[in-house]
């Protein structure tokens, strides 16, 4: 209209907030449970063990593995950063028998997880959100699961444990702690209901 003082005075919607759907730690190991087939056990264990994006797990490296120090080694992640994140011992145990079983002398391009059709490149994306699909429905979860609802589960697990949100911040590569803040609003850990703490009684009776 060309008008562009009015510019500032125009009203803008607000855009809708909508919290991260989150798994409870029983409902993990019910997915976890049913995902028959080793590749997918050990690819989908190391993405909730260690909070990552589903990119990052897909394209890991055998040289990302510092057993002797628990971490995983995440080159070039969002916003071409490294950052480390905690390898769980249970995690290095299903990619040893992974190594054991499929990959020793298999691997031209180092890829933990290389696409079955060209090992050069990494599994496919959707590869992994389907089987992560077919195990969610096996262990009978309505809640719509992503790779994502386990990078969110993994922090808001973190949080319940007590775990300082900077770390987690850092642990999940957020450049801003506000990014992070949101799971505050998931996790009821840190909130107690009035209810659970009556009043006291007064003296003597």
């Amino acid at each position: 209209m060309d008008r562009p003082d009015l510019v500032p005075r125009i009203p803008y919607g607000r855009r809708e907030k909508h919290y991260p759907i989150v798994l409870s730690r029983d409902e993990v190991f019910a997915v976890l449970a049913e995902l028959r087939s080793l590749r997918d056990r050990v690819l989908i264990t190391v993405l909730y063990s260690a909070g990552l994006r589903l990119g990052e797990v897909c394209r890991l490296r055998v040289e990302n593995i510092d057993s002797a120090r628990m971490l995983l080694h995440i080159r070039q992640a969002k916003g071409h950063k490294d950052r480390y994140a905690p390898l769980s011992p249970i995690a290095l145990e299903l990619l040893r028998e992974w190594w054991r079983q499929t990959m020793r002398g298999t691997r031209p391009a180092g890829l933990l997880f290389p696409c079955a059709k060209d090992p050069l490149h990494p599994i496919h994306h959707s590869t992994v959100q389907r089987a992560l699909k077919i195990a969610v429905r096996r262990a009978g979860i309505s809640k719509r699961v992503s790779p994502r609802t386990l990078r969110h589960s993994f922090a808001t697990h973190l949080m319940e444990q007590g775990m300082n949100l900077r770390v987690i911040q850092v642990l999940l590569g957020h450049a801003h702690t506000r990014t992070t803040e949101i799971y505050t609003h998931v996790s009821p850990a840190h909130a107690r209901s009035p209810l659970d703490t009556p009043p006291k009684s007064p003296a003597g009776k």
